[in-house]
């Protein structure tokens, strides 16, 4: 009996470790800048994980044999440390993260490898070691609510904000999904016939440090908010809605609904006056 325990303790213990997901990401000698071609992989491995219901993520620098202990300590932290920034900047949920440990010098014997410099630059590393929740949780049925394309039809005042909740931008992009976009049609017919309404479009972003902007992945500058913002009001615009009309801007992470990463990456409609 204590063996079949034992056995199937082994069991979960292995389908458990099947489910982590690992990424290197390599650094030149003395640096802790990731180099272009790994922040490249490494934000190809965050849109691979970005859907994902995630228990932890583990952050672990190491260094070559070369410096001193102190030295390869400090450095590995700052390569760990800069690892995460990227997760931050990417709209990343921090709450995960549970480990951002500079582990110092890896031993060089410890690949199977005679060339010392390859040894070297494979040590040169931060390790991400992503472990999912499992079994995976259920899938939460939000409750029925009037949606943003009725309350714009509906009576308006000055001050109102309509969340566009069904506009869905890729993570760490300002562009929409395709299926967002037959969305933002219906609500641009809607804004386009109602010559009634002044309004600003407030972009949002999640999980950046304090009230930083996240980083545009397409772009590489820091105006995430603003540039969704801005998208919704080029868009508006072609379909008609008269620019006059519209202002946009971008909030950053300066108001925060404290509830789920997601609904923090928002973009909302603050109606600004109504014409009689």
């Amino acid at each position: 009996m204590k063996s079949l325990i034992v056995f199937f303790l082994l069991a979960f213990q292995l389908a458990f470790s099947q489910q982590e997901l690992k990424h290197e990401v390599y650094f030149e000698t003395d640096q802790y800048d990731i180099p272009e071609t790994e922040h490249s992989r490494l934000l190809l491995f965050l849109s691979k994980i970005e859907n994902m219901d995630i228990q932890k993520v583990s952050i672990y620098g190491f260094c070559d044999d070369r410096g001193s202990d102190t030295y390869n300590l400090v450095l590995s932290q700052q390569r760990a440390d800069e690892i995460k920034s990227v997760f931050s900047n990417n709209e990343f949920d921090e709450s995960v993260i549970t480990n951002v440990d500079g582990k110092g010098e890896i031993l060089v014997n410890i690949v199977h490898e005679e060339n010392l410099s390859k040894i070297r630059g494979l040590n040169r590393k931060v390790e991400i070691i992503v472990t999912p929740v499992f079994p995976p949780k259920p899938k939460e049925v939000k409750p029925e609510k009037e949606n943003a394309e009725d309350l714009l039809k509906g009576d308006l005042k000055e001050g109102d904000k309509i969340l566009l909740e069904n506009l869905l931008f890729r993570t760490g992009y300002s562009y929409l999904t395709k299926d967002s976009k037959k969305v933002l049609d219906r609500i641009a017919n809607i804004l386009a016939e109602r010559k009634d309404i002044y309004f600003t479009i407030e972009g949002h972003v999640c999980c950046t440090q304090g009230e930083r902007d996240a980083v545009d992945r397409k772009t590489k500058k820091r105006n995430l908010s603003v540039a969704r913002a801005k998208y919704i009001y080029d868009y508006l615009i072609k379909k008609g809605v008269r620019h006059y009309r519209m202002k946009y801007v971008g909030h950053k992470r300066k108001f925060s609904l404290g509830g789920a990463p997601e609904l923090d990456r928002r973009v909302e409609i603050l109606v600004t006056k109504i014409v009689k």
